[in-house]
């Protein structure tokens, strides 16, 4: 009895550490990103950028952290919830990309945006 006990429990906790793992950061269209913002209160939008880039346009309620700079991490942590997901776009998606995986290691729940601000500018030409 004790043997099927102990198997049993031995069988539970291999299937309960086996669920498959959430830690990949997810990648989003603009048009993923514009349904987002109709459709959600308080979005963390993220424009990881330069400050110059800042000046040409961003997207409307940004928060606007270079990922560049060295003190990246500190700036994110003391702005950002981790309960909430965070948007992530700059110009094209490279820089997103590394942003997101770097929030990611810290906790977040990260969705890079494809194309970047570029493409946010293409799809809402009007």
């Amino acid at each position: 009895m004790k043997k099927s006990v102990f198997l049993i429990g031995l069988f539970l906790t291999i299937v309960i550490s086996c669920k498959p793992q959430n830690n990949e950061v997810k990648d989003i269209s603009v048009e993923d990103l514009k349904v987002v913002l109709k459709n959600e209160d308080k979005v963390q939008l993220l424009d990881v950028r330069t400050p110059k880039e800042w000046e040409e346009g961003a997207i409307e309620n940004s928060i606007k952290i270079d990922v560049t700079a060295g003190d990246f991490e500190k700036i994110a942590l003391e702005k950002l919830d981790k309960n909430q997901p965070v948007y992530i776009y700059c110009r094209s998606g490279g820089r997103s990309k590394i942003a997101s995986e770097i929030l990611l290691e810290k906790g977040f729940q990260p969705y890079n945006i494809l194309g970047g601000y570029l493409e946010w500018i293409e799809k809402n030409k009007e």
